[in-house]
């Protein structure tokens, strides 16, 4: 007869994967995914680094669900900031991307692990993956405002990319340095930067007719 897991079992099994989620987490604030280290992180969480393998088969496999479930978080709250009530679309978009400069500022080590640190290939594909979908909230945003002709007409994919492409270049400098400085001025000047993007009035195509 096959083994069935029974529903005790199950939710055991998952707050132990929890409990290692929130363990790795904290070993990403301290030292990024270079210091995730799979032993480490088995003492830390009081098991055997055989049964670390069980729920996460390689430190690939770890880090690609630390990845996913430290980014989850992230994007929850940009999401709620660009839900807030009475607020024009320019308004959310600030507001959403002040509230992620702040936070990654805030919690430089991880916040450089998660947006520019050197990973393996399927921490990479994640990050890709996540990047979309804060692109996907920002269009959203982008297309409430044309809507509501509190934006000027534009492609709203593209101008989505860029922003969440300017956001994070902006903070790879400062995240680097692991203890950034003048926090208020650098998240003024890359969302100030970033709303002018949006809400400036379309400038003509430059030589139009000139192949790429």
């Amino acid at each position: 007869m096959a083994y069935r897991e029974t529903s005790r079992v199950r939710e055991r099994k998952q707050a132990t994967r929890q409990a290692i989620l929130n363990n790795a987490l904290r070993m990403l604030n301290e030292s990024g995914f270079s210091g995730l280290q799979m032993a480490a992180l088995a003492r830390q969480c009081q098991l055997a680094t055989g049964t670390l393998y069980r729920y996460f088969s390689s430190k690939e496999a770890l880090c690609t669900a630390v990845f996913e479930y430290a980014t989850d978080i992230e994007i929850g709250r940009v999401a709620a900031q660009l839900q807030q009530p009475q607020l024009t679309a320019p308004e959310h978009i600030a507001a959403a991307l002040t509230t992620f400069a702040k936070r990654a500022l805030r919690a430089p080590i991880a916040a450089w692990a998660l947006i520019a640190e050197p990973v393996e290939p399927a921490v990479n594909h994640a990050r890709l993956r996540y990047r979309e979908q804060y692109a996907t909230l920002f269009s959203r945003a982008i297309d409430d405002g044309i809507a509501q002709q509190s934006l000027p007409p534009q492609n709203s994919t593209l101008s989505s990319h860029a922003l969440v492409g300017a956001i994070a270049e902006a903070l790879i400098g400062p995240l680097a340095q692991q203890q950034p400085q003048h926090l208020n001025q650098t998240i003024a000047a890359a969302v100030q930067f970033c709303l002018q993007a949006i809400t400036a009035k379309p400038y003509p195509t430059i030589f139009p007719d000139q192949e790429c």
